[in-house]
């Protein structure tokens, strides 16, 4: 029971860290601190994180455009996460990958792409490398609604479901593809239902409820190391802010209403699952508040931690885009 405690504790830790990190975030574009694109996973914290609590260290997880919430459900240092994206020495990619592209090989995060649907065959090829290598190892890979369209996607299901490969396909249904409602772009009324197609179980989950969304992953993850094949796992979640910062401004209008985004905010996923554990007698609310602060001053420590670190020098410019040394073909 201590386990189990201590799991479901962590989650609501991770969750409450994307969210502060996501904050913080948000604010550095609006200052101008933090250059470029940034796409929030506000509102959508119980997905990666019920899924990544089913995972071990060793196991994989490929992301998208949305990328900060995966490495931190995988235990990424949040540190490195928002040097990073501050485009500092210390990120995660010495700076030179930015909100898009954080990747930890050390806790199996193969990294993100701000291409849609690009890192499905990553983790099909992935999955391939582990069953050729004789491990139990799955992978996990998260993608959108939008993403759910794309060639890449299909042909990395239907070969993962061919050759029974160890992957769970995560979509993350967030509603919708930067300002397109996916009622209005796909066919079915499930993105699960596709999953017949492939001769794999497609599964509906409530994206707001972490551990509805452990639960399936477990059972994915079961499938997986058993050798019985892929999964596709859509999770019905909602993102409160727009598809990136600032988006609604350049666009000059809005795609949905303030009653809607209110109505998904009444099932906030980091207080449905705070209620659980209360409900559960497993954590009381002093506790729940208690971790709540001790994240916000691990997310002011990583800020500062960020901004205090180098940029890196113009003569590492170069340096890790090439293999060192080059390798000779005869």
């Amino acid at each position: 029971m201590d386990e189990e405690r201590d799991l479901y504790m962590l989650m609501l830790r991770r969750m409450m860290l994307i969210r502060e990190f996501e904050e913080n975030v948000k604010q550095l574009v609006q200052r101008g601190e933090l250059v470029g694109m940034a796409h929030c996973y506000i509102g959508e914290e119980a997905v990666a994180v019920g899924a990544c609590a089913a995972l071990r260290d060793d196991d994989y997880i490929t992301g998208n455009h949305r990328s900060h919430g995966h490495p931190i459900s995988k235990g990424g240092d949040v540190r490195r996460a928002m040097a990073e994206l501050l485009g500092k020495a210390t990120g995660y990619c010495k700076g030179k990958g930015g909100s898009m592209h954080l990747a930890d090989f050390d806790i199996g995060i193969l990294g993100e792409s701000g291409i849609v649907a690009s890192a499905l065959p990553v983790a099909v090829g992935a999955a391939m490398g582990s069953k050729m290598q004789g491990n139990d190892r799955v992978v996990v890979a998260f993608f959108g609604d939008g993403a759910s369209n794309q060639g890449a996607c299909h042909e990395a299901m239907n070969l993962a479901s061919i050759w029974k490969l160890p992957v769970i396909f995560l979509c993350e249904n967030n509603q919708y593809a930067v300002t397109t409602s996916f009622k209005e772009s796909v066919a079915v009324e499930n993105i699960s239902d596709r999953a017949i197609a492939y001769d794999m179980p497609g599964i509906l989950v409530d994206g707001q409820d972490a551990m509805a969304m452990y639960e399936a992953t477990t059972e994915a993850v079961r499938r997986g190391r058993a050798g019985e094949g892929p999964t596709l796992i859509e999770a019905r979640t909602y993102r409160y802010e727009d598809h990136s910062e600032g988006l609604v401004r350049i666009l000059r209008e809005s795609y949905r209403t303030d009653e809607e985004v209110d109505a998904w905010r009444e099932r906030d996923p980091i207080d449905v699952h705070s209620q659980w554990l209360v409900d559960q007698e497993i954590a009381s609310q002093e506790e729940i508040e208690a971790v709540r602060q001790d994240v916000a001053d691990t997310i002011a420590e990583a800020l500062q931690f960020a901004r205090e670190s180098p940029y890196p020098e113009m003569d590492d410019l170069l340096n890790d885009m090439y293999a060192d040394p080059l390798p000779v073909y005869n």
